[in-house]
């Protein structure tokens, strides 16, 4: 007992004088944290500090307060951008054919381009003085998301202008001249953008562009000006086969010091009409079968003047913050709307399908394997629609969260994956007959198109969520990098000794709290509500408690390594994602009004959340390069073992059972699907509301050919004038009978053509 009292003396005293404990503890640890610092890179540096900490941070507290989740805005839209999506969007679906657009044309119609072009669809996010919509960013997601249901060419022709292109980046970085110059004709669609910054050896690294600009004096409309020599060559650029005007990112360089600074000034953006002189408009890309305008840009000793440069000479070397800042934004919304769409569409198509198509005599939807496989599609489409609207709400608060919409950006189209692969599977050979009935078709050759870009996924997964998230969001670490950068040791050392002392007493608290959590099974941490979504505010700050304290340990012992040791630190990213997506599904669920019928759909997102961050917690303990400290921390987090597993089967029939009744909660669920009165989903959601009025007839018939009163040999069809004949149906009911069979029928086949037609 003495020896204890005297062990803890002797750290009081240690950690309480300043001087013991500068040198025993904060100075041989600030040598050390600066040799294992990872060495970042110019756009690396650029990238952590482009973008705001927002929700990620709190989640990396260790201690959400989840009061402030409840209190961001409800995202809503506007008057006159709900007007927009009764008049404007639902004309442009109306015209839209996509078969059409796709296997025949490759192209959208020239009176499609002119309604997009004379509405403002490429002007959503232009301010009205210049002649835009000024959406905000929640209708922008919410406007692809719906074309998108119907026609993901369309959309993506629609999203690029309005996300990372020459639009966006005038409006935060631009001149007033180039804003007045360009925003009035990109809002009325005389000018078409698009954003050059892919090329053949250059994707995710940008750092590796090799697309120069050098400057020199040369002429400019008759007259020798100071500008720029540009050679580049990019690819895989949308819209730049009818663009007009052409952002630019290269390299820039001023070896004769012309501009009088460093020679070597970075990326920059640039932005250059099509038809100067010397731009060249290659050869078109098509992607995944796709109709989208995609292609080439080349350039060979292109001069332009400086004063072209997005921002004049004041944005020279400033390209690459410039993109990631408006990266984000486009991750946030583009991105997310089109995998929101897909499981719109694919939950109101598929829930249809499952009860219209039969098998042994019975709806498809009765056999609990398709179960299992709709339930997932109901799960992850609400989870799907409550990333999409927090996400986007989180833009509208005029915020760029990079890691949050990374999350979003990497999840949310590889969850829009599976439940297209759910679909493919339900509707099995109606599914991949391709034709103008096909209503999954061109979304499921798509969805790779979503998973490669704006960073491909396996990029975003094990490179940028945690990597930047744990510097970003973390409330000490980049505070402690920016002390061991300073040069004046001494103030460095001050600065420093004051971070490791809060830093420690962080760590102390969450290791703690996460044991206490973890034996309690959080029975005693605190939820912002009653009921039975409490129990997931409790798990999920648990969670919270030991990502933090993990993260701790995993850059303690790895440091710079830890960059390199991408399986490891992706788990973490997986641990931080899912509380993001949880924290989604909870905040949707409060401004919903908690509807009793949304229950089984929060439960299913969250206990796959949570079952996801335990298995990432899992494989993080197993592989981790220290047994001990593997032992240790895992009997930290789970002292009692993980118990989190997936959703029960009971949640989700009871999803199933949701899906398959028209009403209010099926409606709500799949709000952003169109459904087109002409086309395949038209035909399905007829067969499906006319067969769901008449099921009990349907039952009726088929037990009475179990009893032997209607012959049961006889087709649907026969049986029902068999019924009416022997006085078992009335007349009204039969011909309702005769027309639900009619569409089932129509809504089950699938496209043929006549032979030499393709």
């Amino acid at each position: 007992m003495t020896f204890f009292i005297i062990l803890l003396v002797v750290v009081v005293v240690i950690f309480a004088v300043k001087n013991i404990r500068l040198n025993l503890i904060s100075r041989p640890t600030f040598k050390m944290f600066k040799k294992v610092l990872p060495p970042l890179s110019q756009t690396e540096r650029e990238a952590m500090e482009a973008g705001d900490v927002w929700w990620d941070g709190e989640l990396f507290s260790g201690n959400p307060d989840w009061q402030k989740l409840h209190r961001f805005p409800k995202p809503e839209l506007s008057d006159k951008e709900n007007a927009f999506m009764d008049n404007q969007v639902e004309t442009l679906l109306a015209m839209l054919d996509d078969y059409q657009i796709v296997q025949k044309d490759k192209d959208l119609p020239k009176d499609v381009w002119d309604y997009l072009k004379s509405e403002g669809f490429f002007a959503l996010i232009i301010p009205e003085k210049f002649g835009g919509r000024e959406f905000s960013a929640i209708a922008n997601s919410t406007i692809v998301s719906k074309i998108a249901t119907k026609s993901l060419t369309a959309a993506v022709t629609v999203m690029v202008p309005n996300s990372l292109g020459p639009g966006e980046l005038l409006l935060h970085y631009g001149t007033t001249e180039q804003q007045n110059r360009w925003l009035p004709t990109l809002a009325t669609g005389e000018d078409v953008p698009c954003f050059a910054l892919t090329g053949p050896e250059a994707g995710s690294d940008a750092g590796s562009i090799p697309d120069s600009g050098v400057v020199c004096m040369g002429d400019h409309n008759g007259e020798e000006v100071l500008g720029l020599r540009l050679n580049w060559s990019k690819r895989y650029i949308t819209l730049a086969p009818v663009a007009t005007v052409l952002g630019l990112a290269f390299k820039m360089y001023d070896p004769d010091g012309l501009l009088g600074g460093e020679k070597e000034l970075g990326i920059t953006c640039a932005l250059i009409p099509t038809d100067h002189p010397g731009v060249e408009t290659g050869e078109r890309h098509y992607p995944l079968n796709m109709a989208f305008m995609n292609g080439t840009t080349y350039g060979e000793d292109v001069f332009i003047p400086l004063d072209w440069i997005i921002g004049g000479q004041q944005g020279a070397g400033r390209g690459w913050r410039m993109l990631v800042e408006c990266l984000s934004a486009g991750r946030g919304i583009s991105l997310p709307a089109l995998s929101t769409a897909t499981g719109h569409l694919a939950a109101k198509m598929t829930s249809a399908y499952a009860m219209v198509r039969q098998q042994f005599g019975v709806s498809i939807g009765q056999f609990e394997g398709v179960q299992e496989a709709l339930a997932r599609i109901g799960g992850l489409t609400y989870a799907l629609e409550s990333c999409r609207l927090m996400t986007a709400g989180a833009i509208d608060l005029k915020l760029s969260p990079s890691v949050v919409t990374a999350i979003a950006k990497y999840h949310m189209t590889e969850m829009g994956r599976t439940v297209m692969n759910d679909a493919m599977d339900i509707h099995s050979g109606k599914g991949i007959q391709v034709g103008p009935n096909n209503y999954l078709a061109h979304g499921y050759m798509g969805i790779p198109v979503s998973i490669t870009v704006e960073g491909a996924n396996i990029l975003t997964r094990n490179l940028m969520i945690f990597g930047q998230g744990a510097t970003r969001c973390h409330p000490f670490v980049l505070k402690e990098m920016e002390a061991a950068a300073m040069e004046d040791d001494d103030a460095a050392l001050e600065q420093f000794d004051g971070l490791l002392m809060d830093h420690i007493m962080f760590a102390a608290c969450n290791a703690s709290m996460a044991l206490v959590h973890g034996l309690t099974r959080s029975c005693f941490a605190k939820a912002p509500v009653s009921g039975e979504s409490a129990v997931y505010y409790k798990q999920l700050t648990r969670m919270s408690r030991g990502l933090a304290i993990c993260t701790d340990v995993a850059m303690l012992m790895l440091g710079g390594e830890l960059k390199r040791k991408e399986m490891i630190s992706a788990r973490l990213g997986d641990v931080l994602s899912h509380l993001y997506l949880a924290s989604t599904v909870l905040k949707r669920f409060e401004d919903e009004g908690r509807q009793q019928a949304d229950l089984p759909f929060v439960k299913y997102a969250i206990e796959t959340s949570l079952y996801e961050i335990g298995q990432a917690f899992d494989g993080f303990f197993k592989n981790f390069s220290n047994p001990v400290v593997n032992f240790v921390l895992k009997r930290i987090v789970f002292p009692l073992g993980n118990h989190y597993h997936k959703p029960s089967d009971a949640i989700a029939q009871s999803i199933c059972k949701h899906m398959t009744q028209p009403g209010v909660f099926r409606n709500r669920l799949t709000h952003l699907c169109y459904v087109d009165e002409n086309a395949g989903t038209g035909v399905m959601e007829s067969a499906f509301l006319a067969m769901h009025d008449m099921q009990t007839q349907f039952k009726d018939l088929k037990q009475w050919q179990r009893k032997g009163k209607v012959p049961a040999t006889l087709d649907i069809e026969g049986a029902i004038n068999y019924a009416l004949e022997n006085d078992l149906l009335k007349q009204t009911d039969a011909d309702a009978m005769h027309h639900a069979n009619k569409l089932r029928k129509q809504a089950i086949a699938v496209d043929n053509f006549q032979p030499g037609e393709l």
